[in-house]
């Protein structure tokens, strides 16, 4: 069973459509309350669910450990979601994913198991970042599943004011965003998780090996705007920007230094320089479509 929300637009707002916001790994909607706030400001009726395992959609481990046994599952449900959701209302109906949540939209168009009139990824997981490169981390990651409890995390979360402030520069430049998400893994810890499992870790390399060489990416006609941080630690902007060039109708944002992972809880300006491109390609790419059986081609 999956945790739901709906904000409608602000009131007095006019209607540009509905709007599917997708986090990432080990997120909870709560987290991105403000942008959120800002797409009901332009227009759009926002709707997001936590992933399986994670924020309020229950565990897939006996701990706060972050597990998965295949990423298809989540693709699963993101279709199966998504197929209910575009019939709920009138569209345009848009998917934005940030870094996992991105992974696994990519993954459903891919596979046609979706179809919306755009979507936005936000700094994709379309490869983990790794000091040893994607072959080796791969091989020590399946390793270390084959030697124990699958499930076990991979590394063991530290709340110290050093390995808090590692983490900080790691996601964002924004201290206030990131002292308000702590406050909320301390208020409400029954929505956080800790570090993923090795199997989830193996799994991640697998399937966004798989991803990067499918040729369904060739194939994806839905208008998609891609957000990338070059100088982010935990995904890799390359893999990246090489699955954006086979998109037929991809365009591609890079922020430089100054941008960590978590570009929409950025600090000011790259957080509004991040926000204005995706309002600009919706207003571009979206504005003329409905949905329905007259739905417009997409350019």
């Amino acid at each position: 069973m999956h945790r739901r929300y709906d904000r409608p637009r602000e009131e007095g707002t006019a209607r540009r459509g509905r709007l599917l916001f997708q986090t990432g790994r080990a997120d909870m909607v709560e987290k991105y309350g403000d942008a959120i706030d800002h797409f009901r400001a332009q227009g759009w009726d926002v709707t997001a669910f936590d992933w399986r395992g994670q924020g309020g959609s229950g565990r897939l481990a006996s701990d706060d450990t972050g597990h998965i046994d295949r990423f298809d599952r989540l693709t699963d449900d993101l279709a199966a979601f998504h197929a209910d959701w575009v019939e709920e209302a009138e569209g345009p109906h848009v998917v934005l994913g940030h870094s996992m949540g991105g992974f696994v939209t990519l993954s459903a168009l891919a596979a046609q198991r979706i179809a919306p009139d755009a979507v936005v990824l936000v700094a994709p997981m379309l490869a983990l970042r790794s000091p040893v490169g994607q072959w080796a981390g791969a091989m020590f990651a399946r390793w270390q599943v084959g030697r124990g409890d699958p499930s076990r995390a991979a590394w063991q979360r530290l709340e110290t004011e050093a390995a808090s402030t590692a983490r900080q520069k790691r996601l964002t430049h924004d201290v206030a965003r990131f002292a308000d998400q702590q406050a909320f893994r301390r208020r409400w810890p029954e929505l956080c998780l800790g570090s993923p499992s090795w199997h989830w870790v193996a799994e991640a390399f697998r399937a966004t090996a798989a991803l990067r060489d499918d040729p369904g990416l060739a194939r994806i006609e839905v208008p998609m705007l891609m957000l990338v941080a070059l100088a982010d630690r935990l995904v890799d902007a390359r893999a990246a920007g090489r699955v954006a060039a086979q998109l037929p109708q991809g365009e591609m944002v890079a922020f430089g230094r100054g941008c960590a992972h978590e570009i929409l809880r950025e600090a000011e300006p790259m957080r509004g320089n991040a926000l204005a491109a995706i309002d600009a390609f919706l207003a571009r790419r979206v504005t003329a479509c409905r949905s329905g059986p007259d739905r417009c081609p997409h350019p």
